[in-house]
């Protein structure tokens, strides 16, 4: 067999440098096993697995991850050991237990220092030696690194193969210096490496007697060079205990995992940090050679681009074999590799001109915009595999808890679900649902229920359906807590330090922290926030705030509240806030602001279901929105202060016809209009108002031109109608005008609302045009409805 080996006593070690995740390298390690039947196969891979690699090696459907997490009062870390059938790593751990060799993981656990900052363990080196790799690249004329490694080592055949592979990364690490987080792993898995010669030169046998490792191609060099200064330094005649594991730092807590994992997140292009891309492709690589490769995964994108009904024709079909098996030839390659199959199938199905480089000649995520038969062609590639876990296999406290809890609550395992939140049980089953939900674990997605500015219900559906990330996702999560009540708590606390001075932020943090029923956070989270009220100055975020803490102060039996003096006192601050910060605002036509429109939502609400709380008088309330009215103000903010008058004070003399005909502009009306329906809509659906009879008066003596700039604004503002109350106004506009018909048929236009006005604009415009010229003597310029 071939391959570099050190000489140490009778021990010979052979160290394989890997690329992760690469099928020419997982067939080398499979070789060199079954060759020389080691008596130790050393793999780079978290020590603290070591007892249990029966666990890992119960027979699971790959892929599949170790998952580490660590978590203290000031530090979460997690971080993922991917295997697949083609990688080196899983196959070293397979084939060294077929052998019967004595099979150990040899790095260090992630939550040492080494690894703060790295997601994946097996992230490649590739990044420490960029300008290696470029350099190749320039000289075999190749896009990237996965085209370099494909073109050097992936396609053709294997001889030679381990002599090509230590060129290839002694030449990529050359003098660069290792991190410091790298040096430290080196150094413990060199450890490793030394105690199993020493305990091999220390038996009575005088046979010769292998070690195999099998490491990341970046750490092969210094492994090596650390060998020969021990062997120098004189190796130990004693049989030396294995390396310590390494404990948690402090007072932390955490563990490894196993967890299904998918090919999805196996793949560069969906952002993963190491590794070989379209783990679909190599699957079938692995499994069946290059032109087995080829030939399936060209099936394989066909067949997605049919299902979603876009046309692959017979010739377009051939073109892309034949541009395939040219460019194949055209670059050296006995079998067509990866970007010759991705290359042939673009140049044959891609028909239009594209605005960015094809995604294979480079790494990371799709860009948006990405033409639709490339999505399809790297997801065909990607593959949609999910790892699946033995039934044996030990879950964390978590995973058992959330079941228990779902069985307890009788929430099935799919179907729609409908609770009454004012039933003991109902309130119950919602928690747990939020909990699930705040913890992001698939298949729960609620659908109806109380939500943040909206009046209060006391029913809630969610609809449940099957996923199998939905382990996963549990799994990952239990390193939050051992329960879905400590889990869900943990991660709202992370969202609650991260939300910082947001009030907006804080109080999405606060509803949802209500809703899954955790009262200790809830209460620091109000505590929080009330010294950051007096100083907030977003609009937007304390309106949300005043949302939250009203729906919450009001609605006591649904959430258990209990109308708290603590909120009332929140209440009243962020009233007091918002009208100071409202009072400040000047300026001229802008469009309408959302987030300020909510907001004065809020306060309106406030001042009708909470007034006793509040220490503004009503009359000084609606005294800040008169001020707020005047013309020197935003139109959307005049809008929303005279609807806030007449919601708050409907007695008074406001006469909001002429305050409409006053801002009859067209290009300020739909502003305003806005705001006043954002906070009294109902003034244009009573009938006792002649506000409907104003609008269709200023609208109907717009020109075209006037009405196609005014549109944009104006079904902004009508928006704020829901469809039966928009089809009421229509049904009005007609008995207006003494016409008869269907109220909503008014809603439903031939065509775009825009489009049809612009082309009013053009007819009109034409008509002028013939009339200035004296090309017309009688015409007429069409009215709009």
């Amino acid at each position: 067999m071939g391959g570099e080996a050190i000489a140490a006593g009778r021990v010979r070690v052979t160290f394989l440098g890997v690329r992760h995740h690469s099928p020419a390298c997982a067939r080398l390690v499979r070789e060199h096993i079954r060759a020389l039947r080691p008596a130790q196969v050393l793999v780079e891979g978290p020590v603290d697995m070591n007892d249990r690699l029966d666990e890992l090696l119960l027979g699971h459907e790959l892929p599949i991850a170790v998952f580490t997490s660590y978590r203290d009062e000031f530090t979460r870390h997690m971080s993922w050991a991917p295997m697949c059938d083609y990688s080196p790593e899983w196959v070293a751990l397979t084939e060294g237990r077929a052998a019967g060799a004595d099979v150990r993981f040899i790095d260090l656990p992630a939550w040492d220092r080494a690894f703060a900052g790295t997601e994946n363990r097996y992230a490649d080196a590739e990044r420490r030696y960029e300008r290696a790799v470029e350099r190749l690249c320039r000289d075999f004329a190749v896009d990237n690194i996965d085209a370099l490694w494909d073109h050097l080592f992936e396609i053709g055949a294997d001889t030679g193969l381990d002599e090509r592979l230590a060129a290839y990364f002694d030449l990529v690490r050359g003098d660069e210096d290792a991190s410091e987080g790298d040096v430290a792993r080196e150094e413990y898995m060199a450890r490793w490496v030394h105690a199993a010669v020493d305990r091999l030169n220390g038996e009575t046998s005088s046979d010769t007697a292998h070690i195999v490792v099998v490491t990341g191609g970046f750490h092969r060099p210094a492994l090596m060079r650390r060998l020969r200064e021990h062997l120098d330094a004189g190796s130990s005649a004693s049989r030396p205990d294995w390396p310590p594991v390494p404990p948690f730092p402090g007072d932390g807590k955490g563990g490894s995992f196993l967890v299904p994992y998918s090919f999805r997140r196996l793949d560069a292009f969906d952002g993963y940090q190491s590794g070989m891309p379209s783990p679909a492709y190599y699957q079938q690589l692995w499994e069946g050679g290059a032109q087995a490769a080829a030939e399936s995964i060209t099936r394989a994108v066909v067949r997605r681009l049919r299902k979603r009904g876009q046309p692959v024709s017979t010739a377009s079909l051939i073109g892309a074999h034949t541009l395939t098996a040219g460019l194949s030839r055209l670059r050296g390659h006995e079998s067509p590799s990866r970007t010759d199959v991705l290359d042939g199938l673009a140049g044959a199905l891609v028909n239009e001109a594209l605005d960015s480089p094809l995604p294979w000649t480079g790494r990371g995520q799709l860009r948006p915009g990405t033409d639709p038969v490339v999505v399809e062609m790297v997801a065909a590639l990607s593959g949609d595999r999910v790892g699946r876990l033995h039934t044996t296999t030990p879950h964390p406290p978590l995973v058992h808890d959330a079941t228990r809890e779902l069985e307890r609550c009788g929430i099935p395992e799919h179907g729609r679900v409908d609770l009454d939140l004012g039933s003991e049980r109902g309130l119950a089953a919602s928690r747990v649902l939020h909990r699930l939900r705040v913890l992001a674990i698939p298949g729960y997605e609620r659908v109806a229920g109380p939500t943040i500015g909206q009046r209060p219900e006391t029913g809630e559906s969610w609809t449940i359906t099957v996923s199998q990330l939905r382990l996963p996702a549990l799994i990952e999560a239990g390193s939050l807590g051992a329960t879905c009540a400590e889990a869900a708590g943990a991660r709202l606390g992370e969202r609650f330090l991260a939300a910082g001075s947001e009030t907006g932020q804080l109080a999405q943090v606060l509803f949802d922290a209500t809703l899954c029923g955790l009262s200790e956070l809830t209460g620091r989270v109000v505590d929080s926030i009330r010294g950051l009220v007096e100083s907030a100055g977003d609009t937007a975020g304390l309106g949300q705030l005043l949302h939250v803490t009203l729906s919450l102060w009001r609605h006591d039996r649904l959430f258990g509240t209990a109308q708290s003096p603590t909120l009332a006192a929140l209440i009243d601050a962020a009233v007091v806030r918002l009208l100071w910060l409202v009072e400040g605002l000047r300026g001229g036509p802008a469009p309408a602001d959302p987030g300020l429109l909510h907001a004065l939502g809020a306060v309106r609400d406030a001042a009708l279901h909470a007034e006793s709380v509040l220490s503004v008088e009503r009359a000084d309330l609606v005294g800040v929105c008169q001020r707020s009215a005047a013309a020197d103000r935003p139109p959307a903010l005049r809008g929303a202060a005279l609807g806030m008058v007449a919601a708050l004070a409907p007695d008074d003399s406001l006469d909001l016809a002429r305050a409409i005909r006053l801002v009859g502009n067209p290009e300020l009306l739909g502003d305003f209009l806005t705001g006043l329906f954002a906070l009294a809509r109902e003034q244009l659906l009573d009938t006792a108002t002649p506000v409907l009879g104003v609008l269709d008066e200023l609208i109907g003596e717009f020109d075209p031109t006037e009405f196609l700039a005014a549109l944009p604004a104006l079904r902004v503002a009508f928006s704020w109608f829901p469809p039966r109350e928009r089809a009421r106004i229509g049904a009005r506009l007609l008995d207006l005008r003494g016409l008869n018909g269907s109220g909503s048929a008014l809603l439903r236009l031939p065509a775009n609302a825009e489009l049809l006005a612009h082309a009013r604009a053009v007819e009109q415009r034409v008509d002028e045009l013939l009339d200035a010229h004296g090309l017309i003597t009688n015409h007429s310029g069409g009215s709009h409805d």
